[in-house]
């Protein structure tokens, strides 16, 4: 049986080298490594698996409003299952999933640019760094880096995403929210978040990607393709991460949302932007406690979704690295 073993710096595997590339005659040795592969056959699979895990992370795992700080009384729930009961009950079976379509447009390229991003960024930096080995350092430049263009994508869908999730949401449907949002607050509103999406998932990432990675040191030392390693791994790492950036996307969720009944108890008229002004409007509304808003829903959320997101890519990666090694042969 041939082995694809995932390459230098854990099971996300890290690219081709910069060496030349092999020849179609040439068939792979047993255990042969991601790397070794030709770069440009190697650049699509990672987007092409990239595309097919954020598609399906978002798709499988699609949040709840758990994180205003001031709902409507209808809309307050003391746990993710009285929240998925009640909307279902009150608003119906599919509301929880208003706004899919959005985040599946999104997913699709926003991770397949994430994924290759960071495989090439990391493969490089760690022959820098390490000459080679796997440098956690190395993991988590490469993983911010990635998150640059990710949220470029992802953040116009994120905002529309959650204006649908709204409890009493005044829009119909994606379009008419995308008119409304361009023709009453203009273009900027898409991205207002942007800088605090960025503060949030940069150091998010970093935590992700070094966690997962050095879980994988621990339960995968050989680097193979090892699903429950990509379960467990991708579990925890999302966990780990989710816990620690919750103040930043309690914050964000204000950006996005633009809660009337939040930002009128504090007597803030017009839009609120701004990392600062999140911070202390959060803080106003609801303490200390107001920036953990949400955490264990996130966590909830966060570790099957990097289980899932690391599972599926890394299973593409190796199917279609193996196909690919069985047509040279």
């Amino acid at each position: 049986r041939m082995e694809l073993s995932c390459g230098v710096g854990g099971s996300a595997a890290a690219p081709p080298g910069p060496g030349p590339p092999a020849t179609a005659a040439a068939p792979p040795v047993e255990g042969e490594e991601y790397e070794s592969l030709p770069s440009g056959a190697s650049l699509g699979t990672h987007m092409m698996a990239g595309a097919v895990a954020g598609i399906m992370e978002h798709t499988v795992m699609y949040p709840t409003r758990m994180q205003s700080l001031q709902p409507d009384p209808k809309a307050q729930y003391r746990s993710v299952y009285e929240a998925l009961k009640k909307i279902v009950l009150t608003e119906g079976f599919w509301r929880p999933l208003r706004g899919i379509n959005v985040t599946m447009l999104g997913a699709g390229p926003a991770h397949a640019m994430y994924f290759a991003c960071y495989e090439k960024m990391k493969k490089s930096l760690s022959d820098t760094i390490q000459h080679g080995g796997n440098s956690h350092l190395a993991n988590g430049i490469a993983g911010s880096v990635a998150t640059l263009l990710h949220d470029a994508v992802m953040n116009p869908a994120e905002v529309v995403k959650q204006r649908m999730q709204m409890f009493n949401s005044p829009y119909k449907s994606v379009l008419a929210c995308i008119r409304t949002v361009q023709r009453t607050e203009g273009f900027g509103a898409f991205y207002r978040s942007y800088t605090t999406q960025l503060t949030m998932n940069v150091p998010f990432q970093a935590i992700h990607f070094i966690t997962y990675e050095f879980m994988q040191e621990q339960i995968n030392p050989h680097r193979e393709y090892n699903p429950r390693s990509h379960i467990v791994s991708g579990a925890v790492a999302g966990a780990v991460a989710a816990a620690a950036t919750t103040p930043l996307d309690v914050c964000k969720t204000l950006l996005n949302t633009q809660e009337n009944m939040a930002l009128s108890s504090v007597n803030i008229s017009g839009h609120l932007s701004g990392m600062v002004n999140a911070f202390k409007t959060v803080y106003q509304l609801g303490g200390i406690a107001g920036y953990f808003r949400g955490v264990q829903a996130r966590v909830i959320y966060q570790m099957p979704s990097t289980a899932i997101a690391w599972s599926v890519y890394e299973f593409f990666k190796y199917f279609l690295t193996k196909h690919r090694l069985e047509k040279r042969t």
